[in-house]
């Protein structure tokens, strides 16, 4: 079977017992864009490590942004390569993305 969309992977620390984190945020990507996925993929890790990619893009990484993502964040960031037309509703509002609440 094959995939159209954008391949989505969670390197999480096993060491740190990250899985529930990274599976949640796994169902929140999952729920907000769907079918314009092609997969999000749970990878194993340890070291610390907490990284997030659109396909070989890395959107974020605990290491370099400090700490882990809030989920209206990390939205962002994947709609920015996935979609970058797509509003995110309220995820979007206030967040400086040039998208206001309506009035």
């Amino acid at each position: 079977m094959t995939t159209t969309g954008p391949r989505i992977t969670i390197t999480y620390c096993t060491q740190c017992r990250w899985l529930l984190r990274a599976g949640w945020m796994a169902q929140e990507l999952l729920t907000t864009f769907g079918a314009d996925l092609g997969e999000v993929a749970l990878v194993p890790g340890v070291g610390g490590v907490f990284r997030i990619a659109v396909d070989d893009r890395i959107v974020w990484d605990r290491k370099d942004d400090g700490g882990f993502p809030d989920i209206a964040v990390l939205k962002q960031r994947v709609r920015d390569v996935v979609d970058p037309g797509r509003d995110l509703g309220h995820s979007d509002r206030g967040q400086g993305h040039g998208r206001t609440a309506p009035a």
